[in-house]
């Protein structure tokens, strides 16, 4: 195992508390070569990391400028995988609940996404049926505030060179592997914090 000093502080956010010693200080990280090779740099390949004891189990948070998400799975552990996040002012921070999931989900472009992007986004206003070559990839999660829909997903992506990027409009892509794994591990009401 080797040891990298990670995750310091968490300055500059608003509206959320946050440890002022940052989700954690150190991880542990296995040299073992991954079983798989994905299109994404090595850092962001799933893997299991130490984390604060007093985070909840069954969490989700995110690091939007690191690129990471990670899934509370015990008291100080977490399954840590690479994410890409929104562009820009896109960005979507907050807390969240996962109120919806869906294998193989169906995607229209939100009324904003086509005024940004007319010309890539307009010939999808009915909708593009769940598929290999849909956006949103093999699973979709569902984030909800106060009950409403945010239009905010945690899903798969067909383009998984993305992921360690600032590229969406707001949702939070995954390799399709890693989002099959996130989805099958999390329940409805698992809360989120995207920081």
């Amino acid at each position: 195992m080797k040891r990298r000093s990670v995750l310091g502080g968490l300055a500059g956010l608003s509206a959320l508390t946050v440890p002022t010693l940052g989700l954690a200080q150190e991880i542990e990280t296995s040299s073992a070569p991954a079983p798989k090779t994905w299109p994404i740099a090595q850092q962001f390949y799933p893997r299991e990391v130490r984390v604060r004891p007093e985070l909840e189990v069954g969490s989700i948070i995110v690091l939007s400028d690191k690129f990471f998400l990670y899934h509370i799975t015990a008291p100080g552990v977490a399954m840590r995988y690479g994410v890409a996040v929104g562009k820009n002012e896109l960005v979507f921070r907050g807390k969240a609940v996962v109120a919806r999931k869906v294998k193989w989900p169906s995607w229209t472009p939100t009324p904003d996404m086509i005024k940004r992007e007319p010309d890539h986004y307009a010939k999808y206003a009915d909708g593009m049926p769940g598929g290999p070559n849909n956006p949103l990839g093999a699973r979709a999660m569902y984030l909800y505030q106060d009950g409403h829909d945010t239009a905010i997903r945690i899903h798969g992506t067909t383009q998984p060179s993305s992921i360690g990027h600032a590229v969406s409009n707001g949702c939070l892509r995954m390799v399709n592997d890693h989002v099959i794994a996130l989805y099958d591990a999390v329940k409805i009401g698992t809360p989120v914090t995207v920081y």
